[in-house]
């Protein structure tokens, strides 16, 4: 019996560990992006700067999510009482899973170059492609392979039993992306609908991130993705009427006025 204690209050310490660099990566995004008004394009970054941004707001965003899956795979290492060896597993496991996002974010680089493009030649084609963007990312929400992703983030017996295959030097990476996988299976449409509202707009990112919690830790999560997916479909309608509303989509006018001149330079 307190053999057991003891190792609970060492996964109760890791979890402690893993909330505590949530916050701290919430800190460093709020110091880095709180002063910078949400617009179109990378932030002014080349690739490796938005990929390290990128991978610090996933950080701040997900980790919490992240949590009570990192305590089951805790529990399921009995056999390794050691506690340097269990925090250099545990942190395997949350840099696996950081390197998906940050694979996921490539995407995301590209698709804010491509926003910023379309904002500044096309603002009334950006207006109705970012409610395009925005309306199905809710669909999304209400799809069986939502709800597919969604179980397995819900469920973490069902995971563990499947990643006790995994062997090898590099298990516990592996076990990373292998979820972080089915984590961006189930979150990706949020995270474009991000780079739609501005990807330094801190209340949106505290809004999505709060979702993405309740989605996969709450008994009625699955009625929530459904609800917020209902929530964006509505919202994508007032869009095109209101560009403003989705800022990372919408240049403003003075940004317009420089594209203009440069076009026809």
């Amino acid at each position: 019996m307190a053999g057991q204690a003891h190792l609970a209050a060492r996964n109760r310490s890791a979890l402690l560990v893993l909330l505590g660099c949530a916050a701290i990566a919430w800190y460093f995004t709020v110091l880095g992006t709180g002063e910078m008004p949400p617009g179109p394009g990378t932030m002014g970054l080349d690739l490796a700067g938005f990929l390290l941004v990128w991978s610090l707001m996933m950080a701040a965003m997900m980790l919490p999510a992240l949590a009570p899956l990192a305590t089951a795979y805790l529990r399921s290492l009995r056999a390794v009482p050691e506690v340097p060896l269990r925090a250099a597993r545990t942190a395997a496991l949350v840099a696996g899973y950081l390197v998906s996002w940050a694979v996921f974010g490539a995407g995301a680089f590209v698709l804010a170059l491509l926003a910023a493009e379309l904002a500044t030649a096309a603002p009334e084609a950006a207006a109705w492609t970012g409610a395009g963007v925005v309306a199905g990312a809710g669909v999304y929400q209400l799809t069986p392979l939502k709800d597919f992703c969604l179980r397995h983030c819900r469920s973490p017996i069902a995971f563990l039993l499947h990643v006790a295959g995994f062997k090898g030097p590099l298990r516990d990476l592996r076990v990373g992306i292998y979820h972080g996988v089915y984590c961006i299976g189930c979150c990706w449409g949020l995270m474009v609908v991000l780079t739609a509202v501005g990807l330094t707009n801190l209340a949106w990112m505290a809004a999505i991130a709060a979702t993405v919690l309740l989605e996969k830790t709450w008994g009625h999560g699955r009625g929530l993705s459904r609800t917020v997916g209902v929530a964006l479909i509505v919202f994508a309608f007032f869009v095109p009427a209101n560009p403003a509303l989705l800022p990372g989509l919408h240049a403003p006018a003075q940004m317009q006025a420089a594209a203009s001149v440069a076009r026809e330079a």
